[in-house]
């Protein structure tokens, strides 16, 4: 028996569980933090909490356990700058952050050509790290001069707890400054954000000791002296390996405030309508999704049309509309949108709406629209070959019978509900015991890793009319719904 402690930085809690090597999850903790927009577009959050929080947290848990490996998942790409002496300059830029607009177009212009794509696996988004750097050299000079170094959430945590500098391979991956062929930083592109390859640390596997706890660090957090942390885990691709996603072919699907697609793969593709990262397993791939939108919008619609109403009777009034919602039809753009569709100004709408429909009719729009959108990503998925062996589905939204049976209808696939808390944390503790030599096989995860229920598909004649609607929506209305 070996414990490990895992620790996932998230957008709306810092998270840890205590993970036994025969046995699994023993402990847990959690600790809140807070998104921050102090301007139109702009999401940050306080470093300072976060290491507060695993600081908390860590002394909660590790008191009297030998702990032999720590590993951290977190946000991916947050940027974070740090000085000479690696602490936070400024709050981090969080993944959504909207406020490169200008610098996104510049970036694309003045990189044309020169396969930005291609080589990095990553067109020039809001969410590149690239165009968050131009904005910050230009509008925090003085912070700017004093960064030394760019790195993510779990790569600052690593760096507090050790005292060395690293970031792990799929954050670089994330950033847009990465080309995952060669496994080195793209210069050029680097250059052009007006920024140097010498303020990139060194790229680590998730299962790489990146150091050992410092005598301060373990002051403040409990930790013994020269514990081992490894490099750790993007929080997604985390997820998707403590679900049991592993080989190819291997899908889930994420059902949290946004909706989450990512399909294990051999071999990569690029594509500016996805995501690609590295799966935690090596040499494997997994091409991903995210929509800006998912759960947010069930919440949204909840408090604004049925307030005091509770989710169990939201899912009975859609249940009660049918497959197709009487044939009204939603776009689920409400917070612009991410892929497949890469359009931050894209606008949410209700499209059908006759005086017969009801609530339900509505809610039950808003569960298909969701469902439309995973089965957009499929069908941009099956362009490139790819095939699904096997679907998952997981997080909150997946105590939902009605609305996993619609995806289940929507897909064509049959899903299977998997039970997991923390996912992220669990796989940030998998690898750290990779790295410790407490597991000898990435597969044995399989173990920790229950389906709680299956979910078969039964209708889809009624949703391939309604899908076909959704698709031709957005570019009949693109120039019209921004206005």
């Amino acid at each position: 028996m070996s414990l490990l402690l895992g620790i996932d930085v998230g957008t709306t809690a810092t998270k840890a569980v205590l993970f036994d090597s025969d046995s699994g999850p023993v402990a847990e903790a959690e600790r809140p933090s807070q998104l921050v927009s102090r301007h139109p577009g702009w999401a940050e959050e306080d470093t300072a909490v976060w290491w507060q929080n695993v600081s908390e947290i860590c002394r909660e848990l590790a008191p009297g356990r030998d702990i032999r490996g720590v590993g951290i998942s977190g946000m991916v790409p947050c940027t974070i700058l740090l000085d000479e002496r690696m602490r936070p300059l400024r709050w981090s830029i969080q993944q959504n952050d909207a406020r490169t607009s200008a610098e996104v177009a510049e970036l694309q212009r003045a990189l044309a050509g020169r396969q930005v794509l291609e080589r990095t696996g990553s067109a020039i988004t809001q969410q590149s790290t690239g165009p968050r750097l131009l904005w910050l050299a230009r509008h925090e000079p003085e912070i700017w001069r004093q960064t030394r170094a760019i790195v993510g959430s779990y790569d600052l945590i690593a760096s507090r707890l050790t005292g060395s500098l690293a970031v792990e391979s799929n954050w670089a991956l994330e950033t847009g400054l990465y080309e995952f062929e060669t496994g080195s930083w793209a210069n050029d592109v680097i250059t052009e954000c007006g920024a140097s390859v010498h303020q990139l640390p060194p790229i680590r596997r998730p299962h790489e000791i990146v150091g050992t706890v410092t005598s301060e660090a373990a002051a403040e957090t409990g930790l013994a002296v020269g514990t081992p942390v490894v490099a750790g885990s993007a929080d997604h691709i985390g997820s998707t390996f403590a679900s049991g996603v592993l080989r190819q072919g291997d899908l889930l699907i994420k059902l949290g405030g946004a909706g989450d697609i990512m399909l294990a793969v051999d071999h990569p593709s690029v594509d500016d309508r996805l995501y690609l990262d590295f799966h935690l397993i090596p040499g494997r791939f997994v091409m991903s999704g995210c929509m800006a939108t998912s759960g947010s919008l069930i919440r949204w619609f909840q408090a604004q049309s049925a307030p005091g109403i509770d989710l169990d009777t939201l899912d009975a009034e859609a249940e009660a509309a049918g497959p197709g919602a009487g044939g009204v039809v939603v776009l689920p753009y409400f917070l612009g949108e991410k892929t497949p569709i890469q359009d931050p100004d894209a606008t949410g709408a209700f499209v059908g709406l006759r005086l017969d429909h009801n609530r339900g009719h509505l809610f039950r729009a808003v569960l298909e629209a969701t469902a439309f959108g995973f089965r957009h990503h499929l069908d941009v998925l099956r362009e490139h070959g790819y095939q699904v062996a096997r679907a998952r589905v997981t997080d909150g939204g997946a105590r939902s019978r009605v609305w996993t049976s619609i995806i289940a209808d929507v897909l064509g696939l049959t899903l299977e509900k998997v039970s997991i808390r923390s996912g992220s944390a669990v796989a940030a503790a998998y690898a750290a015991g990779m790295g410790v030599g407490a597991f000898q096989d990435w597969y044995d995860i399989e173990r920790f890793v229950t389906v709680s229920e299956v979910v078969e598909p039964c209708a889809r004649a009624v949703y391939d009319t309604n899908y076909s609607t959704y698709r031709a929506l957005y570019p009949a209305l693109r120039e019209v719904l921004p206005r």
